[in-house]
């Protein structure tokens, strides 16, 4: 009667896509050891290095002693400490909007709020690689849900031509910087897409937070009079904290409060980081050099990929993927590289798209140029110098 769990994960395992949990000991300087090796690693969304930054520490520490090390109870009860309205605060300032609200993890926000904007009667229009989290908050609204091509606004437009005046709301959902492809949407099309059908748009700057933007506000410039109708970030990637955000207007907000069962349902975050948090908020401003620098650092991949290996990738963010098609083939390269130092991990369906599994190449600001060296060479050897198989 118990077996089937063996036989679903023997069909998994033959298919080359069983997932195994890896135990890391404690990163130092770009350094991850697994299983007591040193490893450089490619695989952190810790972008700008902020998770083990001193300031973040002694925040998270003396919120410790003040506070405790627990919230005790969700928001709406007694877990609404101080600390979150002046994260809240300082987080509308930094996106240029009237107000955010912190959720406890970026797919809690993602289900909330789009569960909460969009439900039966509405359709959902997502781009075909959105995040898991994105696909499940429209699986749970009970609205219409619709794919649409990759960073298409015309395939957009089409849809909605076609299929607006069928439904009371819709909600359009985009990342600006693809967490598995690193390529950049056309924000600004997309808003006026959204506009000119009287949609509602959400984009996800998860993996953009932190990396882009003049004071490190994203793809989405805070100064920008037309913004989507709701934006998403991180603490837990380039803010090197843990807990997520939205951003909107007063109005949205206070409906959000009343709507958002992840929010409402959920114990508040624990003061240690939420002071954490807010203390990344406010120094990234003053990180302008250490994201040119990451994304410089980035920029030579790409380059070095195409000049010596003849693979030309997307975009030009810190997420650079080498999509091999091949799941063995891929396989295959994680284990090289970890045998060569390089902590790189395969990316397989149901992740990507069937047809392009790959390894998945994240910069941070700790990797240098001889990792760089490192990494080159580790793959020259792997493909022995020629395009890849």
């Amino acid at each position: 009667m118990n077996s089937w769990p063996a036989v679903e994960i023997e069909r998994i395992r033959r298919a080359g896509l069983l997932r195994r949990l890896v135990t890391t000991s404690p990163p130092c300087h770009g350094k991850i050891r697994v299983e007591g090796k040193p490893l450089v690693d490619f695989s952190s969304n810790d972008y700008m290095g902020l998770s083990q930054h001193p300031a973040l520490k002694d925040a998270a520490a003396i919120a410790a002693k003040a506070y405790g090390v627990g919230s005790r109870a969700s928001r709406l009860m007694s877990g609404n400490i101080d600390l979150y309205d002046r994260l809240e605060k300082k987080l509308a300032r930094l996106k240029g909007t009237e107000s955010s609200l912190v959720f406890g993890s970026g797919y809690l926000c993602n289900l909330a709020v789009i569960s909460s904007l969009a439900g039966p009667g509405d359709i959902v229009l997502l781009d075909r690689l959105c995040h898991a989290s994105m696909v499940d908050g429209a699986l749970l609204s009970g609205a219409r849900i619709s794919r649409f091509g990759h960073n298409d606004v015309a395939a957009l437009e089409d849809i909605l031509v076609r299929k607006r005046d069928r439904y009371k709301r819709v909600l359009i959902c985009i990342e600006t910087v693809y967490s598995m492809d690193g390529d950049i949407a056309p924000v600004a099309e997309f808003i006026q897409a959204a506009r000119a059908h009287e949609a509602m748009l959400l984009a996800d700057e998860a993996h953009a937070v932190g990396v882009f933007g003049k004071d490190g506000e994203g793809v989405i410039n805070r100064l920008d009079r037309e913004k989507p109708t709701v934006m998403i970030g991180t603490f837990g990637k380039a803010l090197g904290g843990y807990g997520a955000f939205c951003t909107t207007t007063l109005q949205f907000r206070e409906y959000l409060v009343n709507k958002a069962r992840s929010l409402i349902y959920s114990t508040a975050l624990p003061p240690p980081v939420l002071a954490a948090n807010l203390k990344a908020v406010e120094i990234l401003p003053g990180m302008k050099e250490t994201r040119e620098r990451l994304l410089a650092r980035a920029a030579r991949f790409r380059e070095l990929l195409s000049r010596r290996f003849c693979i030309e990738t997307r975009g030009n963010s810190q997420i650079i993927p080498l999509i091999l098609h091949d799941i063995k083939t891929v396989i295959e390269l994680e284990r090289h590289l970890q045998g060569n130092g390089i902590l790189a991990r395969a990316i397989r369906p149901p992740t990507v798209p069937k047809d392009s599994p790959r390894i998945r190449f994240s910069f941070s600001s700790a990797i240098e140029d001889r990792d760089i060296s490192k990494l080159e060479a580790a793959l020259a050897r792997f493909f022995k110098g020629n395009r890849p198989r």
